[in-house]
This record gives structure tokens, sequence and C-alpha cells, in this order.
């Protein structure tokens, strides 16, 4: 067994972050990994970081909105600064759980860049570069996707839409006018920013060192979490409402099922951004593999990136 070391996850405050935090504190010692919590500072990253040493584990917490590429980059400085002091052990995995879904799509991060691309992909992207170096062979970096980048029977029937790719640049700018996109737009805009995790998951594989592999997990859906709270209220308790269904998942199913994909030996064979949904591995629709537009992704988040370097 690979000795646990520091698993570092984004968005570790509420519902599928928090319960994979739990799980990971709450293994048995020698399989309990130190754990790096990075999420917006305040009082429900204190709980969960004070929840999660309780059950015996080493927390670290690291004050971080994902919306702002400099915390983002401060965050990751904080980070590497713990693991060369020796403060935690070396870094086994990286989890990119935070996400959110803007009911506006003009709405724009502070960097200017369309919210639910940002806080989804932009942030991750830059996380991760700024953190390459500091893993330690065998490694893993854990991604949350969704299957709603592509249309089936039941996405249809619940009005989900499917993913409207774009050259990166154009996916990042935030929607124009007055009248209000709606949420069609707003699911769009989800979908494409998890069509953008699976791109950039792949060609992060490509670009990786040997010992570290890459992977996309789907919780499955689950209804009622605090990704819609931008929604109307009617629609949020249609939510809720949905999640109290037998059998949907929830995110004290599939907390637990992060937690072992970023530690688990059962999953240290997985590369090349392979998908899991809750416990199977599985193949994605074709569109999502596409190495022009991987290619094409990278050279983008590299520029929108750099963007908001210099022009802070």
């Amino acid at each position: 067994m690979t000795e646990p070391g520091t698993v570092l996850i984004t968005g570790p405050t509420r519902n599928l972050g928090r319960h994979a935090v739990l799980a990971m504190a709450g293994r048995p010692e020698g399989r309990r990994p130190d754990l790096l919590l990075v999420g917006r500072a305040g009082r429900d990253l204190t709980a969960v970081a004070e929840e999660a040493r309780a059950l015996g584990a080493s927390v670290h917490e690291i004050g971080c909105d994902l919306a702002k590429l400099a915390d983002v980059r401060a965050a990751a400085a904080t980070a590497r600064g713990l693991l060369a002091d020796g403060v935690v052990r070396p870094l086994r995995a990286l989890v990119a759980n935070a996400g959110t879904m803007s009911a506006d799509t003009r709405q724009a991060s502070p960097d200017g860049y369309e919210l639910t691309f940002a806080v989804n992909y932009l942030a991750h992207a830059q996380l991760i570069a700024d953190l390459l170096d500091s893993f330690t062979a065998p490694a893993r970096v854990v991604l949350v996707g969704s299957n709603t980048y592509h249309a089936n029977f039941w996405r249809k029937l619940l009005h989900v839409p499917p993913a409207e790719w774009a050259d990166p640049v154009s996916l990042a700018r935030p929607a124009t006018g007055e009248e209000a996109p709606g949420m069609t737009a707003s699911g769009v805009a989800y979908s494409n920013a998890k069509l953008a995790i699976l791109y950039y998951a792949h060609e992060l594989q490509r670009r990786a060192a040997a010992g570290l592999g890459v992977a996309v997990f789907e919780p499955g859906w689950m209804p009622g979490t605090a990704l819609g709270r931008g929604a109307p209220p009617a629609l949020q308790a249609i939510s809720r409402a949905l999640g109290r269904i037998p059998g949907v998942s929830t995110p004290q199913r599939s907390g637990p099922l992060l937690a072992a994909m970023a530690l688990d030996d059962k999953w240290a064979h997985l590369r090349d951004g392979a998908f899991v949904i809750k416990t199977k591995p599985v193949g994605v629709q074709p569109v999502a593999h596409d190495r022009d537009r991987e290619r094409r992704l990278w050279e983008a988040t590299t520029e929108l990136l750099a963007r908001a370097t210099t022009s802070r």
C-alpha cells in the first residue's frame, strides 16, 4: 500500500467535498492522509477542519476564493511552503472538487471571466499548474466531472442542456446584454465547463510526469446540493424534493467514493483522464475525446491565466 501522504482538496466545506474530507479523516491510522483544505475562509472551513481533526487527521486550512486567480496562486504558494518545510507529508493527491453554476452568465469573476468557467475550470487549472512540481510519485489528480456535457433521455426530459463548445477564450467571456440569459444559458455554461475538465484531463496526462495519474470522478446526480444555490427558489425546492428519492446520489454516499478515488490502491492504475461514475469506470462520448480541442484548450488556458496575472 502506498503511504497516504497529503491530499489537497478544494471545496471542502459542503456536500460532496465535506463528506470526502470526513471520509479521509476517519480512516485508520496508517491509511489516513494529512489534509490541505482549500476553500473560502470562514466559519464553514473552520468547522470542517475541526471535525476532521476530531477524527484524528492532521489538517491545515488554506483560505481561498476560487473565483479570484490571485487567491488561487496564493493558496498554491502556501501549500508549497507547507510541503517544502515538512509540515505535512508528501503530496500524493489533489482533488479538484469545488464547483458552481452561476445563475447569470453575464456575471464575471474578479479577473473578468464568466464565473462558472472561472471557478469550475480555470481556478483548478491554475492550482494544478502551480503544484505540478510538488507531487511525490506515485500521485493522483482527481477532477470532479459531470455527464451533463452530452444529452441523453433523462437530461432531455429534465431540460438539462448539453455543452455547446466554442473556442475557450469565448467560453471564458461573460455574456452581454441587458436581459438575463436565463437558466438554459447557465446550464450550457456548466456543461461547457465540465467538458473542458475532460479535455483538460486528457491533455494534462500527456504533459504530466510519469508518476502522476489523472482521472475524472462523476458523483452521480445530486439534486438539492449547494451547486444550484443561484437558481430560482422554486427550482431549488424541486431539486431538494428530488434529492429525497431513494437511490438518487447524495453527498453522504458519493463523498466517501471520491475519497477512495484519491487514496485507494484499487484506483491507483487510473490514468489518461479515466472517467469513473461513482464506482464504475466508463467510456466517455466521442465528443469528449478531441486532440485538437484539447491542445487548443491548453493553449487558451495558458493565455487566460497569464492575462489574469498581468492585469493585476
